[in-house]
């Protein structure tokens, strides 16, 4: 049984609204920014945006990458559910963390028809929203992690 899932930082969640409503848009749903916040509220489980922000304040953003924990999200594009084997704090860097992840089921990392590549076990470092620095031809973040 997983435990209670970390809150992010007030910009981190709000980074997470706005990437909800383009993911809706593209798909032919267009949402209000504040209707994304509510729905971000209630995924967390909150009674509303409100509630979310008064339990979250003004905080400095809290490490949700710990060892062991349960992750899901886009590898180059492609969906994925991994455990994180290895997280380090970059000193260097606040906010930036190195993981390693271990993919659940392979990720094919070649987008030809007649070819593949397939990844288990990826090395990537990753802010606090849980993107990296470091993107695809098309601009998109290697790895993007979802709460």
């Amino acid at each position: 049984m997983r435990g209670p899932v970390p809150l992010p930082s007030l910009d981190a969640l709000k980074d997470q609204a706005r990437r909800l409503r383009a993911g809706l848009a593209v798909d032919g749903q267009d949402i209000t920014h504040s209707k994304s916040l509510e729905l971000l509220a209630a995924q967390y489980g909150f009674r509303d945006w409100n509630t979310l922000h008064a339990t979250v304040g003004n905080r400095p953003p809290l490490n949700p990458w710990m060892l062991g924990s349960r992750v899901k999200g886009h590898y180059l594009g492609q969906p994925f559910e991994a455990s994180i084997l290895g997280v380090q704090a970059l000193t260097t860097q606040p906010g930036r963390y190195r993981l390693v992840l271990d993919f659940d089921e392979a990720v094919d990392v070649v987008t030809f028809e007649s070819f593949s590549a397939f990844r288990k076990r990826v090395h990537c470092t990753i802010d606090e929203t849980g993107r990296t620095v470091e993107k695809t031809s098309n601009g998109r973040p290697q790895v993007e992690l979802m709460w």
